[in-house]
């Protein structure tokens, strides 16, 4: 069995390691000397005052589009796609509704998501009263829309709009992700048309 011959190198393991010696010995000598610390900024002058022009409609409406907070509404098998509008995949969060909230205090948004009986819907409509206004809501799913496959049932609600009023209705059996996040973008368009500062003013 023939053996292989070595690599001819341009260098020898000592020429290598004399140069490598050579390039930390150089490096040590050129850093003996601290660098200075970025601190400048500390005895900088602040910020002059600048002009900002816009209306107090915007801004508060910029706040409301990117706070907007969901209560936590899951009644059936819509409900599941909507929890996978708020994993990871499609990134609820990147508009500003980080998590559903669990007290209706604490929410301006209500995604009905499932079948709706009449013996929930008075529940439904308290929660619904006992968030702060404004306050928005989004049928998701044929039932929300109709009743869906239940139409026809004594014990199913035909449409969310007979206890609540609707702002976005989502078709579908079950809705996608996508179309959700659609009927969310919709929600902001709204929002960005209202006018705090008149409704203030209105008696």
């Amino acid at each position: 069995m023939a053996i292989e011959q070595p690599y001819n190198y341009a260098y020898s393991d000592l020429e290598l390691d004399a140069r490598e010696g050579e390039l930390v010995e150089n490096f040590f000598r050129d850093n003996q000397t601290p660098n200075v610390d970025p601190a400048a900024w500390l005895n900088e002058d602040a910020l002059p005052p600048n002009v900002l022009l816009t209306s107090v409609d915007k801004v508060v409406n910029w706040s409301r589009r990117y706070s907007m907070w969901p209560v936590t509404f899951g009644l059936a098998c819509c409900a599941i796609e909507m929890m996978s509008m708020a994993a990871s995949r499609f990134d609820l969060a990147r508009f500003g509704m980080e998590i559903f909230r669990a007290s209706p205090r604490q929410a301006d948004l209500m995604i009905i998501a499932g079948t709706l009986t009449w013996k929930m819907a008075p529940w439904l409509r308290r929660i619904y009263d006992q968030m702060p206004d404004p306050k928005w809501v989004v049928a998701m799913g044929s039932c929300g829309i109709s009743g869906g496959l239940f139409n026809d049932s004594y014990a199913v609600v035909p449409g969310f709009n007979r206890v609540v009023p609707v702002d976005v209705y989502v078709p579908g059996c079950p809705p996608r992700p996508e179309a959700l996040m659609q009927a969310i973008m919709d929600i902001h368009a709204k929002v960005d048309k209202m006018s705090p500062t008149r409704k203030a003013v209105t008696p």
